[in-house]
């Protein structure tokens, strides 16, 4: 399959329309007396919104963006915008192992660039330059500069399209796959669906079996189950909505550029590893980047889509590749015992809780993380 070169290119009329109803905005009045207790706190919005409107500057981030290496490619007729930035090697050295890193939801490519930016130049943070890796981060389908498939959007879906992305599109006979979150999922699908090509998975948000009953639950999993279902009766509202109602809530967020950052910036706050300081993890023209590329793009709704196709999904082949864990810090990982995950994985290699980091990792703690992903994948060596 062939694929060109793809920039990214915001026109003036959509950033002037932007500004525009950024500039009409009206304001809601908190619930309570306590910030970000019912949701995004709206003194921080209209704080980002003004940043948005009288500081941000969008061509810079495109140009920065731009200067990435961008494609996209037709697979089952649908686009596929993809970055592939090769590894930084010595001359004569063998070939850097492949690697696909995949985003979640509320997410995007941009999640990926730090940690990729390390694990493709080892050099530039001290590395061993024969730790480099070729990386490919894609824009799962329905998000940004990727279609929807025309049937429903399925893990097995995403990660046939992903994985012939690689192979297929690329070339690549083997390769390695990370994730967190929805593209974490999909990274055990590819272990799953196609031992033969996928070296190894990693991921920060471990797997669940595709079922339970094999043996009785532990003391530790039946605890973390039941910790799941209470923390999901403060947090599952968003979940809810975008997989019964999804087409009404993308309606109101296609429109307003800041319900839209309210809905993203609402879990970048609560699911990162920031102590109530979501600037502690993030500033604001990162997050405004992110925001910026949804509205540009209106393809929020269409990142709903894996919530709505939910039952379309079949049961997940258990993984036999070799895995390896790296635990995200956030609530819903909370004391997220080792043995669920061996009930989905028959070879995991490295398991690590390293206390800090959370939903959003690439972003939060790249060089934590592009260490242990060396560490992993250099040990599966001669792949």
């Amino acid at each position: 399959m062939a694929f060109s070169l793809f920039r990214i290119d915001v026109s003036d009329d959509v950033l002037g329309d932007l500004r525009a109803r950024l500039t009409r905005t009206r304001f809601t009045d908190r619930s309570g007396d306590r910030p970000w207790r019912a949701g995004t706190d709206p003194d921080y919005l209209r704080h980002l919104v003004s940043y948005w409107i009288d500081t941000f500057d969008w061509r810079a981030r495109e140009a920065e963006l731009n200067a990435l290496p961008h494609f996209q490619t037709q697979i089952d007729d649908r686009r596929m915008h993809f970055l592939r930035v090769p590894g930084v090697r010595p001359a004569g050295s063998p070939a850097p192992l492949p690697l696909i890193l995949g985003h979640g939801w509320p997410s995007s490519f941009v999640e990926m660039l730090p940690l990729a930016d390390r694990l493709t130049n080892p050099v530039k943070y001290g590395g061993d330059p024969a730790d480099a890796f070729d990386v490919v981060v894609p824009s799962l389908p329905g998000f940004l500069y990727s279609e929807l498939p025309k049937g429903p959007l399925t893990r097995a879906t995403m990660a046939r399209t992903l994985h012939l992305l690689m192979t297929d599109v690329l070339g690549y006979q083997r390769y390695g796959a990370f994730g967190g979150d929805v593209g974490g999922v999909i990274a055990g699908w590819l272990g799953a669906l196609y031992p033969e090509q996928v070296v190894g998975i990693h991921m920060i948000h471990p797997p669940f079996p595709a079922s339970f009953d094999s043996h009785p639950l532990s003391a530790a999993e039946q605890a973390f189950l039941d910790a799941e279902a209470a923390y999901d009766q403060t947090d599952g509202g968003y979940s809810a909505i975008m997989g019964t109602r999804p087409d009404t809530i993308a309606a109101a967020l296609v429109d307003s550029p800041v319900g839209l950052a309210a809905w993203l910036v609402d879990k970048y706050r609560d699911w990162s590893d920031n102590d109530g300081d979501l600037e502690s993890r993030f500033d604001r023209d990162t997050l405004l980047t992110i925001i910026t590329l949804y509205w540009a793009s209106g393809t929020i709704g269409s990142s709903f889509r894996q919530y709505f196709d939910f039952h379309h999904n079949s049961p997940r082949p258990d993984i036999t590749v070799p895995a390896a864990f790296t635990v995200s810090t956030e609530p819903s990982m909370a004391n997220f015992p080792r043995e669920i995950a061996e009930r989905a994985c028959t070879d995991i290699r490295h398991w690590s809780e390293p206390g800090r980091g959370g939903h959003f990792m690439p972003l939060e703690e790249p060089d934590l993380l592009a260490r242990e992903l060396r560490q992993f994948f250099t040990s599966l060596r001669p792949y």
